[in-house]
């Protein structure tokens, strides 16, 4: 029977979601990789059992999320989560739908009605569970009215299945035109989750972190260590065993010797704050002030633990700002 550690709430800060008044902790744990079928269950169990022992209370999934098939990775977790049914009210639990999902043209990539309340009930039995903290709809999608996605979720809230919605990879554009229809209906629409990163600045260049940050929607930021680069493992190279080494990551081209150079300075500066490669780059993300949480990934438990170390040092001067942004022009 599994216990969760009594001070796992001294050390991590919990930030608003936007002007909405569900908190998140400052790191999040994604359940993208290493949940699915193809991983080993007592380590799955063991990083969710560490994660919320470091104050760790929210959980991102995805209908999509696990390997060999969709669906797999909230299989898992409800699983885990059969043995800490006495601390759901202390977790946040996401999932989303957008993406392929099943065969033919109801199952595949859109935001229709008839998608996006099928997944949700799918995603409720898997995982066990009565409801979802927050349900996103995953990728915008041009074939279907944003009135009909919007709808969509409000449904889902009404009925009871979902607290407060949200969506993914929407720009600054069509996070507006959402929103607008989400103001109307009065749904608490609280989060929109980009990928965000030092070397993935996409999100200050559309200028959706001021947008949502002006309108009181919260960014729960994935890919803040950029699949891996923004972290030890390619400071000498590319190892075999690494995503880019597999071929697993569309970004591996990226990883020549500029990009070694660079991350190896970066590295330097994290050094001088007492820090790790990945626990600056968490940290730099945390300091837009757009971002209530960094989603992050993990393959085993001591990763979860040397990245939640990042709040240690939240804080960056004036000078270590300019020093990177110095190796991230160059």
């Amino acid at each position: 029977m599994y216990n969760a550690d009594e001070k796992r709430y001294e050390k991590m800060p919990y930030r608003r979601c936007g002007k909405s008044g569900l908190k998140l902790p400052a790191v999040s744990l994604g359940l993208w990789q290493n949940f699915g079928n193809n991983g080993v269950y007592s380590n799955m169990e063991k990083m969710i059992h560490t994660a919320f022992d470091l104050g760790i209370t929210h959980f991102d999934l995805a209908n999509n999320y696990g390997n060999p098939y969709n669906g797999s990775a909230e299989e898992n977790f409800g699983r885990i989560l059969r043995d800490m049914r006495n601390y759901r009210d202390e977790m946040v639990i996401s999932t989303k739908a957008g993406y392929e999902m099943w065969s033919g043209p109801y199952g595949d990539r859109n935001g229709s009605r008839k998608y996006l309340t099928a997944s949700l009930d799918q995603s409720l039995k898997r995982m066990g569970l009565e409801y979802v903290d927050i349900y996103y709809h995953h990728i915008y999608d041009p074939n279907t009215p944003l009135e009909e996605t919007a709808l969509a979720l409000d449904n889902a809230v009404k009925q009871g299945k979902a607290l407060y919605v949200g969506i993914s990879n929407y720009g600054k554009e069509q996070t507006s035109e959402i929103h607008k229809i989400f103001k109307e209906l009065r749904t608490p629409f609280v989060v929109n989750q980009p990928s965000y990163s030092m070397l993935n600045r996409w999100i200050e260049d559309d200028d959706l972190d001021k947008y949502c940050l002006e309108n009181g929607i919260g960014l729960a930021v994935f890919s803040p260590l950029y699949q891996g680069f923004l972290t030890n493992k390619y400071l000498c190279g590319v190892p075999k065993d690494s995503r880019v080494g597999r071929g697993e990551t569309w970004i591996g081209d990226q990883l020549d010797d500029k990009m070694i150079g660079k991350l190896n300075k970066l590295n330097e500066i994290a050094k001088s704050r007492g820090q790790t490669l990945s626990q600056m780059a968490l940290a730099w993300v945390l300091n837009n002030k757009a971002v209530a949480t960094v989603l992050i990934g993990a393959s085993r438990p001591e990763q979860i633990a040397e990245n939640v170390g990042c709040i240690e040092n939240l804080g960056f001067e004036s000078e270590e700002i300019e020093e990177i942004e110095k190796v991230l022009r160059d």
